[in-house]
C-alpha cells in the first residue's frame, strides 16, 4: 500500500495506516481551517483552499478521459473501457503512489471534496439512465427475453457466490453482504452501451438484437431491485440491519408514489404550463431540483440516494419534450465534465499489486474467465430450451456481458459499506475491463447476422413492366432535402396499374452524444423520442411532407422512417432496407444544396461518402438528384392532384448500361399532360471512331444494344406529341458540350436525366473524363452540375444496377473465412446473373 507523502505544508500531517479495505489517512486540518476568531466554515478558508486544487482535478481529469477515449473509440471499445483506464492511471499501481499526484495533484485532504462532487454527477447519472430506459420495450408476451434476464441473473448470482467463496479469492475472512454485492455487479448489464454495441454492428433491427436489449433492460431493473435490497439489509459496516422492513417498505411505497403521485403530477403540469409545445427554461430547473428531492428522501430512508434519482428519471413522460432538453443540458456536462471525477476515485481504489500479493495468477485467470462465460453458458442453455439458433443464443449471452457506469456503483456501493475489500473490489473491476474489451471484437469476429438472400426480379427500372408496382426508396439528411425529391417523385407519373410506392428515410448522422434509446426505432413508423428538438420537428416536418403525396392518390403509398447511423456505415442501413423492400430505385440528394444566389454550395462532405458507398454496394439502381429548381415544380396548391404547370425534361443518352436505364426512367414520365420530354442522342462520327481506336470497339458492342433500345422508344412513342426524339453527330466531348449549350439556349429545361457512366469511356466524350471531378455524378453528370454550365435546372443522374459489378465488390470486401457457397447462393447469383444479361435486350416500358 501507499507510503505517507511528506507533504510540502507544514501545518499538515498525514498519519497512514493500511488495511485490506485500502489507505486509513488521519490528519488535524484545525490549522488550515483558523482564521482568526473563525474556525470551520465560518472562516471559508475550506472552499478558499480547495478550490484551485478541485479545478485542476476537473482539469486533469477531463484531460485523461479525452485522451482514453480518443485512444479507445477507433478501436470499437465502448466508453466504459475508457472510463476504466481513466481510473487505473491513478491508481497505486500506476500513479497512485507519485508524490507528485499525491501532493500537488490529489492530496489527501482534498478527496472528500472531490467525492463530494463526484457523487453528485452520480446522481444525476443515474437520473439519465432513468429517463432514457423505456419500459414499454419490455412485453410480457416475448418469452425470450423475460427467461433469458431471468434465468442469466439467477445464474450469474449463483456462480458469483461460488467465485465470491472460490479459495484463494482474496481474504477467507470474507462478510454475506460482500457476497450479495459481488453477485449482483456480476449479473449487471449496461443497456445504452449494448444497444450502441448493437447500432455499431448494425444489429438493432434484427431479432437477436431485439431480444437481446430487452433481456438487458430486465436484467437493469433485476439488478436495482436487488442493488435496493442489499442496501437496505445492510448497514454502513456490513452488519443486518434492524431496520430492513422498514427501508424496504419505504422505498417500495415511494415507488408507487413515483408510479401513482409524480408521474401524473408532472403530466398535469406539462400539460397545463407548456404552451404552443414550448417548453420553458424553468420546467428544466424545477426538473433538476426534483431528482435531488428524490435523491434526499431515498437516502434518508437508508437505500442509497441514487435509487431516487433512478425513479425520478423513470418518472418523467416518456414522450414528453422535456426529456429532450434535460438531455442536451445535461448529458455533455456529465460525461465529459463530471463524470470523469468519479472514474478516477474508483481508480484511486484499485492496487492490483496488493491483488497479485494475495492472490496467484491461476486464480485470477480463472475467475475472471468464469465471469464471462458464466452469461454465455445459461443464455446459450436458455437458446436449446426456447428454440433460438445456437449463434443468436451466444451473441446474446456475449452482448449481457456489456458492463457499465452501474457495475461500478454497484462495487463502489459495497466498497463504501466496507464489505468488499481492495482484493475483491481490484478483481471485480478487471473483470469488467475485461469482459467490455472482449465483446464487441467477439461479436464482430464471430457472428454474422444471415442475411436474406432474397432474389427479385425488379432491381431496375428498365425491368419493370407497364403494370408492374414501382418502389422507391428515398434518402434525405435534411429538410432542404425533400422538396426536389417529392416533385421528382411527383412526376414520375404513378398509376392505378403502376402505383408509386414510396419508403421515405430520414438520415440522421449518430454521434457520441446519441442517447440509447434515440437508436431504437420502429420499423416503418417515426422514431420513438429523445431527439434533440430541431431534429424531432424536423424528422417530423419530413414525414408529413413525404405523407402529404398519398392523400389525394390512390396511387402513391408512403411510409416513412428514420434511420441513425454514423456516416461511415449509414450505406448499410440504405442498402439493407432497400433489398427487405425490394425497390427498384434509390433516390439520393446530392451533397450540395443550391444557395440563394442559385449556385451550388461547399456541401457536406459526409453525404458525400454516404452517396459513394451505396452507389458502390446497391442492390438496385441509383439515382442522385442535383436539385436546383424541382422544389418549383410543383404550384402552391398543396394537393396531390394540384394543376401543374408543363415541365420541360430533357434525357441525353450517350450509351450504355446506365444510360439506357436513365431513358427508362424517363419513359416512365411520358403520359403526363404537364410532362414534355426531349431525348438527345449523341452519335459518334468518322472521326471519333478513328481517334478512339480500340475503345470503338467496346462501344461497338453496347451501340447494338443502344440501338435496339432507342428503336422501341422511338417505335412506341412516334405517335406522342409531348416526346422529341434528336439524333446529334459529335466527334468528341467539345462537341458534346456545344450542343448541350446549344439545346439550352434553344429550350429551357427544368430537369436533365443522363446516366451515370463512371469510368466508361466513348467516342463520343473523349476528353470529358480527364475533366470529371466528382465521380458521383460520372462525366456528363458532373458537367452539367459545374458552376461554369447551367445554373438553373436540375440534374437526375442514374446508375443501373449490375448483378456482376457488384459481385465483385462483394467477392474483393468479403472477410476470407473459408467455406463454399451454399445452394441458395449459387441459386440467387444464378438468377441475376441471367436477369442481368436479359436486361440488356429489354426495354419492357409501359406500352
Amino acid at each position: 500500500m501507499a507510503e505517507p507523502p511528506t507533504s510540502d505544508e507544514p501545518n499538515i500531517t498525514y498519519s497512514l495506516s493500511t488495511s485490506r479495505y485500502g489507505n486509513i489517512v488521519c490528519y488535524n486540518q484545525t490549522n488550515e481551517t483558523l482564521v482568526g476568531d473563525y474556525s470551520g466554515w465560518q472562516s471559508a478558508k475550506s472552499i478558499e483552499t480547495a478550490l484551485p486544487f478541485f479545478v485542476m482535478q476537473l482539469l486533469i481529469s477531463n484531460l485523461t478521459y479525452g485522451l482514453m477515449y480518443s485512444l479507445t473509440r477507433p478501436l470499437h471499445l465502448p466508453p466504459f473501457v475508457a472510463q476504466i483506464l481513466c481510473g487505473l492511471l491513478f491508481s497505486p499501481t500506476v500513479l497512485g503512489r507519485n508524490s507528485i499526484v499525491l501532493e500537488k495533484l490529489f492530496p489527501y485532504r482534498y478527496t472528500m471534496f472531490m467525492e463530494t462532487f463526484a457523487n453528485l454527477a452520480l446522481v444525476y447519472n443515474m437520473f439519465l439512465l432513468g429517463l432514457g430506459m423505456d419500459l414499454r420495450m419490455i412485453r410480457i408476451k416475448q418469452v425470450k427475453p423475460m427467461v433469458i434476464a431471468i434465468v442469466g441473473v439467477v445464474v450469474a448470482l449463483l456462480a458469483g457466490s461460488g467465485l465470491y467463496y472460490f479459495p484463494g479469492n482474496g481474504d477467507p475472512d470474507t462478510i454475506l453482504a460482500g457476497c450479495l454485492y459481488w453477485s449482483v455487479a456480476l449479473s449487471c448489464t449496461n443497456f445504452p452501451d449494448l444497444a450502441r454495441i448493437l447500432a455499431d454492428l448494425k444489429l438493432l433491427r434484427s431479432d437477436m438484437g431485439h431480444t437481446a436489449m430487452s433481456a438487458s433492460i430486465i436484467t437493469d431493473l433485476c439488478t436495482w431491485v436487488l442493488l435496493v435490497f442489499g442496501n437496505a439489509c445492510f448497514n454502513k459496516q456490513g452488519v443486518w440491519n434492524d431496520l430492513m422492513p422498514c427501508a424496504l417498505v419505504s422505498t417500495i411505497a415511494f415507488a408507487f408514489f413515483c408510479i401513482y403521485v409524480i408521474h401524473p403530477g408532472i403530466v398535469w403540469a406539462f400539460a397545463n404550463t407548456v404552451k404552443g409545445g414550448h417548453v420553458g427554461e424553468n420546467h428544466v430547473w424545477f426538473t433538476l431540483v426534483g431528482v435531488v428531492f428524490c435523491a434526499l428522501i431515498t437516502d434518508a430512508f437508508g437505500v442509497n440516494s441514487i435509487t431516487g434519482a433512478f425513479l425520478f428519471g423513470l418518472s418523467i413522460p416518456h414522450d414528453h419534450i422535456i426529456r429532450n432538453m434535460i438531455e442536451e443540458k445535461l448529458h455533455d456536462f456529465l460525461s465529459g465534465f463530471l463524470m470523469p471525477l468519479f472514474y478516477v476515485i474508483c481508480g484511486f481504489r484499485v492496487d492490483l499489486d496488493y491483488l497479485l500479493q494475495n492472490t496467484t495468477v491461476g486464480v485470477l485467470v480463472f475467475v475472471i474467465s468464469s465471469c464471462f462465460m458464466v452469461k454465455i453458458l445459461s443464455t446459450v442453455i436458455c437458446s436449446l430450451f426456447l428454440g433460438m439458433p445456437l449463434r443468436d443464443g451466444f451473441a446474446v449471452g456475449a452482448l449481457m456481458n456489456t458492463k457499465g457506469t452501474m457495475a461500478l456503483v454497484i462495487l463502489n456501493a459495497g466498497r463504501d459499506s466496507k464489505v468488499l475489500d481492495v482484493i475483491l473490489y481490484t478483481h471485480m473491476t478487471f473483470a469488467f475491463l475485461v469482459m467490455s474489451i472482449v465483446v464487441q471484437p467477439l461479436l464482430t469476429f464471430t457472428y454474422t447476422p444471415n442475411k436474406k438472400l432474397t432474389f427479385y426480379k425488379y432491381r431496375t427500372v428498365q425491368k419493370l413492366k407497364g403494370e408492374e408496382e414501382f418502389r422507391v426508396l428515398t434518402c434525405v439528411h435534411v429538410l432542404g432535402n425533400v422538396p426536389g425529391i417529392t416533385n421528382l417523385l411527383h412526376i414520375s407519373n404513378p398509376t392505378k396499374k403502376s402505383p408509386l410506392n414510396i419508403y421515405a428515410i430520414h438520415l440522421v448522422e449518430l454521434t457520441g452524444r446519441t442517447e440509447a434509446s434515440l437508436l431504437i426505432m420502429h420499423d416503418e413508423s417515426k422514431p420513438k423520442v429523445n431527439f434533440s428538438d430541431r431534429v424531432r420537428a424536423e424528422s417530423e416536418q419530413i414525414a408529413e411532407l413525404f405523407e402529404g403525396m398519398e392523400v389525394n392518390s390512390d396511387a402513391v403509398s408512403v411510409q416513412t422512417l428514420t434511420a441513425v447511423s454514423p456516416y461511415a456505415t449509414m450505406h448499410e442501413d440504405i442498402c439493407t432496407l432497400a433489398q427487405d423492400k425490394q425497390v427498384s430505385l434509390i433516390l439520393l440528394p446530392y451533397h450540395k444544396n443550391m444557395t440563394p444566389d442559385g449556385r451550388l454550395g461547399e456541401g457536406n462532405y459526409g453525404h458525400e461518402g454516404v452517396n459513394q458507398n451505396v452507389l458502390r454496394n446497391t442492390p438496385c439502381s441509383v439515382g442522385v438528384l442535383v436539385d436546383r429548381g424541382m422544389t418549383t415544380v410543383r404550384s402552391e396548391a398543396s394537393s396531390f392532384n394540384a394543376e401543374i404547370t408543363k415541365k420541360e425534361i430533357a434525357m441525353l443518352f450517350i450509351g450504355g448500361r446506365d444510360d439506357r436505364e436513365a431513358l427508362a426512367y424517363a419513359w416512365r414520365m411520358v403520359g403526363q399532360e404537364m410532362v414534355k420530354l426531349t431525348v438527345m442522342r449523341f452519335v459518334p462520327g468518322r472521326d471519333a471512331l478513328v481517334s478512339a481506336g480500340k475503345l470503338s470497339v467496346e462501344y461497338a458492342k453496347e451501340a447494338q444494344v443502344d440501338e435496339e433500345c432507342i428503336y422501341e422508344f422511338n417505335f412506341k412513342t412516334m405517335n406522342d406529341s409531348s416526346v422529341t426524339c434528336i439524333e446529334k453527330v459529335v466527334n468528341d466531348g467539345q462537341e458534346v458540350i456545344e450542343a448541350i449549350r446549344e439545346m439550352e439556349d434553344n429550350h429551357s429545361y427544368d430537369l436533365y436525366i443522363v446516366g451515370r457512366g463512371y469510368k466508361v469511356e466513348t467516342p463520343v466524350t473523349a476528353g470529358l473524363t480527364d475533366w470529371s471531378s466528382n465521380s458521383d455524378l460520372g462525366t456528363i453528370g458532373d458537367t452539367l452540375a459545374s458552376l461554369n454550365f447551367t445554373l438553373h435546372a436540375s440534374v437526375l443522374v442514374i446508375q443501373q444496377y449490375s448483378a456482376a459489378n457488384r459481385r465483385t465488390l462483394e467477392n474483393h470486401q468479403e472477410h476470407v473465412k473459408g467455406g463454399a457457397k451454399t445452394a441458395n447462393e449459387a441459386k440467387m447469383n444464378s438468377h441475376e446473373e441471367e436477369d442481368d444479361g436479359d436486361e440488356q435486350y429489354q426495354m419492357g416500358m409501359r406500352k
